[in-house]
Order: structure tokens, then C-alpha cells, then sequence
């Protein structure tokens, strides 16, 4: 009887190698699948637009899975592949002078605000979203890796291949910006 056990262990340890990546890589999006998606929101400019760059990230992610286990920050990785997705989307849309529809932001703050605070919080989202079309692409990409995806300096330097005092600067400026608009308004 103890040798099927140990078989079965055995057995176990072999299969689990294997499925580790997959299994590793299927948990970290769902994790940070909603980050993801609010940061692709405002890189593409659309929910739509948004949710197939998410989808399109994770497939790009599945084909290269044998490449997991020899990534240091997972996060930083499957964020660095969500971002050139979604840059490529959105000059695809801009190439066909696409414009997206309105969205329903209470599907994306939640709906258990009664509707005064709802309508605050889409006046904020607003502006938010106003004041960050006036960031430059680089600036803006750094702020929603940041504040969207909760990806550090470094994390973001990795993600998008620039040096961590590139990162530094370019989130100070974003911030310096967004707070001079954010005060005039």
C-alpha cells in the first residue's frame, strides 16, 4: 500500500511542473485584471476598445507562458504586454479616426452611490480624464501604471525598458501637470 502513495506523489511532482507556469500566469491576471483594464481604459479612450486589449494581452501572454518561469516580475511582464497592446490599438484606432462611445461610468465606480455622489464622481472622472489628455503619451503612461496598475518606479522602468529616473521625472512632471489643470478647473 505505501508504494502506490508514493507513486501518486511522484506522479504529482511530475505533472505540477508543468501546469506551474500556466497556473501561475492565470492567477496573476486575475489578479490584476482589474488594474489592467482601468489602465488600458484611459491608454485606448474606450471600455470596448479596453476589454479586447485585455483579452488580446492575456492571448499574447498565454503563447509565451513557456517564457513565465524565466521572468523576475510577472506583473511588470504581462503589464509591459498589456501596454504595447493597447498602444497598438489605439494607433489602429486613430489611423481609422475611430472615435468611442460614451461610457457608463457607473458600471465602472459601482452602484451603491446614491446618485448625488454618482454625479460627483462622474464630474471628477471628468475632469481626470480632460486633464490627462493634456499629459504627452510618456507622461500619461507612467501615471496609469502607477496609479492604476500600483506597479513601483522600478516596476515600471522594467515594463517599459527606460531607466528608473526616467520613470521619476516623467511621473513628476504627469503629477505637476495634472495639478495645475485639476486647480484651474
Amino acid at each position: 500500500m505505501a508504494s502506490p502513495s508514493r507513486k501518486a506523489v511522484g506522479s504529482d511532482t511530475a505533472v505540477q511542473p508543468a501546469t506551474r507556469p500556466a497556473r501561475s500566469l492565470e492567477d496573476a491576471f486575475a489578479l490584476h485584471q482589474s488594474e489592467l483594464l482601468g489602465t488600458l481604459y484611459y491608454l485606448v479612450g474606450n471600455l470596448e476598445d479596453a476589454r479586447d486589449a485585455l483579452q488580446e494581452a492575456f492571448v499574447k501572454c498565454w503563447k509565451h507562458q513557456d517564457q513565465v518561469e524565466g521572468v523576475q516580475n510577472l506583473k511588470a511582464w504581462i503589464f509591459r504586454i498589456a501596454l504595447n497592446t493597447g498602444r497598438d490599438l489605439r494607433e489602429t484606432a486613430w489611423r481609422r479616426k475611430r472615435q468611442g462611445l460614451p461610457e457608463d461610468e457607473n458600471s465602472l465606480a459601482g452602484n451603491q452611490l446614491r446618485p448625488d455622489e454618482i454625479v460627483e464622481h462622474d464630474e471628477r472622472m471628468q475632469r481626470l480624464r480632460s486633464a490627462m489628455q493634456l499629459l504627452r503619451e510618456e507622461e500619461k503612461e507612467v501615471f496609469l501604471l502607477r496609479q492604476n496598475g500600483e506597479l513601483t518606479y522600478e516596476e515600471i522602468a522594467e515594463a517599459l525598458g527606460i531607466p528608473s529616473g526616467t520613470v521619476k521625472t516623467r511621473m513628476r512632471l504627469a503629477l505637476a501637470r495634472l495639478r495645475e489643470v485639476l486647480a484651474e478647473g
